[in-house]
């Protein structure tokens, strides 16, 4: 169902506020762009997780102003609040796996998996992969198993089985990953505990960065000191906390210009700003563009 706000852009929810509803979809691909070209080719955003799957077909998917390839084999992982769309392409084979948070993370701790399994929250790697051949086998095998239990009528244990496929299925992509990333000899990022502290910073961003809080701030809620919360984005990233801060708001910022009707200040009140001309400072500082000149340079 897709939810008309103030703005040009479409939200999409997977039976939200329905816990009698299936919180977890397995669409076939092709099929959901022919049906919905129209809707999916404009940029958008969900309340909940999507996995897209491009078993074959090349061309281009585009996830918050960059754009990546898409070839045969190549998994997506878009995160909820993302902004994305599909090009034209309607003849991609391949299949969609929806999901909200709260069916994958009800038995655990709030983000304990997505913190160790961080194929969706991670901004500063690439938000897709390549399958490849070796595991694609594993993977349709847990995707058929996901579809016969959501024909099952019997309820007992339903979620459960649900919810343990799904974490196989990504728990396979994880290691995949991982395997990648060692042939050309980059550090793995299935997480060592540095790597969960910056997967905790990055989340705790997404929550308030329009509350403009301090580095410190930050670093309590880390249980840690502000000289180590910089120490350890400076090895990881080569950035420091505050320029971290900086990109998710410019980001925000972005995607309200182009995707919505809000007037450059009420974008700005939107993101903490008390002054809309502090904000225009602001966002041209780290973007060389005022915000009706970034306006005009995208639409």
């Amino acid at each position: 169902m897709a939810k008309k706000k103030n703005s040009e852009i479409n939200e999409y929810h997977l039976n939200r506020n329905q816990p009698d509803r299936p919180q977890l979809a397995v669409i076939d691909l092709k099929s959901h762009l022919k049906t919905n070209q129209c809707r999916v080719s404009q940029p958008h955003m969900h309340s909940f997780y999507q996995i897209i799957w491009f078993k074959k077909g090349k061309g281009t998917h585009f996830i918050d102003f960059k754009t990546y390839d898409v070839f045969d084999n190549a998994i997506f992982f878009v995160a909820k609040n993302q902004v994305h769309y599909f090009d034209n392409n309607t003849n991609y084979e391949g299949v969609l796996i929806h999901f909200n948070e709260l069916f994958l993370l009800q038995d655990q701790s709030p983000n304990e998996f997505f913190l160790n399994c961080n194929l969706f929250n991670n901004p500063y790697q690439q938000p897709s992969c390549c399958v490849g051949t070796g595991i694609d086998g594993i993977l349709n095998e847990y995707i058929a198993q996901i579809k016969d239990e959501l024909n099952n009528d019997e309820m007992f244990g339903k979620e459960m089985l649900l919810r343990n496929l799904l974490k196989s299925f990504l728990i396979q992509i994880q290691r995949r990953k991982c395997e990648f990333e060692k042939s050309f000899n980059q550090l793995p990022q299935l997480m060592n505990e540095k790597r969960l502290q910056l997967i905790k910073f990055i989340t705790l961003i997404n929550e308030n960065y329009n509350k403009g809080l301090t580095i410190s701030e930050y670093a309590r809620q880390l249980n840690m000191s502000s000289r180590s919360l910089s120490e350890l984005t400076h090895q990881l990233l080569n950035k420091t906390p505050s320029q971290m801060i900086q990109e998710r708001i410019i980001l925000e910022a972005q995607r309200l210009l182009l995707y919505s009707e809000l007037n450059i200040n009420q974008v700005g009140y939107r993101l903490g700003f008390d002054d809309a001309s502090y904000f225009v400072k602001y966002f041209k500082k780290y973007t060389n563009l005022s915000p009706s000149e970034f306006r005009k340079s995208v639409s």
